[in-house]
Parts: structure tokens; sequence; C-alpha cells
């Protein structure tokens, strides 16, 4: 994926693709406060910050 034509918000699908692991990851990293997701809507729909994302994968390195 182009990180510059990257949207601001991504879905979990979309984050799960560019880190390169599985939604329930996500899902632990959130609940840990790893990667903090943005929750909106009546079922709690996950979304991520693209520069939360970025900054992950830099601590990574």
């Amino acid at each position: 994926m182009d990180m510059q034509k990257m949207p601001q918000l991504l879905t979990l699908k979309e984050a799960c693709e560019i880190l390169n692991c599985h939604p329930n990851t996500l899902r632990k990293w959130d609940n840990e406060g790893k990667l903090k997701a943005i929750r909106f809507g009546s079922r709690g729909d996950r979304r991520y910050k693209k520069e939360d994302i970025l900054a992950f994968i830099e601590d990574q390195s």
C-alpha cells in the first residue's frame, strides 16, 4: 500500500494488511494499549490512525 495514498483512518483489515498480522492480534494490542484504536458506531468498530500505524512500525524497527 502506498503510504502517501493511505487514508487517515484505516479499517481493521487495512491495518492488518499493512502490519502483516491477524485481526485478533490488533484487537489484543488495542486491549493492551500497544496500538489504540478509535471506536465508533453502535458495534464499536475499530479504526486506526495512519500516524499511529506508521509510528508503531517505526518503534518496532
